[in-house]
């Protein structure tokens, strides 16, 4: 799910006669699809509130970082199917949010561990293992800290350099003084089964 241009998927493989790999996003359907039509896998365009095929189609399901239906993913897996999925929780990176005192992009509390494993539990899912890990990320210099915040946009939604200039400098004076600015990603793994 999610498979984005299809590299993760293609350093897998080899990949079993029936892999599929789903993507959201239009302009990276053709991207993956090209990297992974020589692995014989078939690229869906599709985003995860509708999974394109029938019920009971998989043995396993594979989601990083990409949005997780729980509904859905029940649907589709066969009897004693797997989910395996790495998932970006909601206070991920919020000590930049603070440093610039922006609000953060979502509700802190609204994408956790404890929430995604409600979710696939009420979906009929068997939890088999649930991690969860704030992981530090350090940055060296005021240049990093703004290409971080072009990369990932949704961040900092309004993100602008005229408009964060004093927040920015002031952010810089630590850095200078400190050494250095961490902030944390958020992160969760899943291991689930359908009965």
């Amino acid at each position: 799910m999610d498979t984005g241009g299809g590299e993760l998927l293609a350093s897998l493989s080899p990949l079993p006669r029936h892999t599929v790999a789903m993507e959201g996003w239009p302009p990276n359907v053709p991207i993956a699809g090209e990297r992974l039509r020589p692995l014989r896998v078939a690229v869906l365009g599709a985003a995860a509130d509708r999974i394109p095929v029938r019920e009971a189609t998989f043995d396993l399901v594979l989601n990083r970082h990409g949005a997780l239906n729980a509904a859905e993913i029940a649907r589709v897996l066969a009897p004693n199917g797997r989910l395996l999925t790495q998932q970006v929780g909601s206070r991920n990176g919020l000590e930049l949010n603070d440093a610039l005192g922006a609000p953060p992009p979502i509700d802190p509390a609204s994408w956790t561990l404890e929430v995604a494993v409600d979710r696939l539990r009420r979906a009929g899912l068997r939890v088999l293992d649930a991690r969860e890990e704030m992981v530090d990320y350090v940055f060296h210099d005021i240049g990093a800290v703004v290409f971080q915040l072009r990369a990932v946009p949704w961040q900092v939604q309004d993100f602008d350099l005229n408009r964060y200039d004093q927040r920015l400098r002031a952010l810089h004076e630590r850095i200078c003084s400190q050494g250095a600015f961490t902030a944390r990603d958020h992160r969760f793994l899943i291991e689930a089964e359908l009965p």
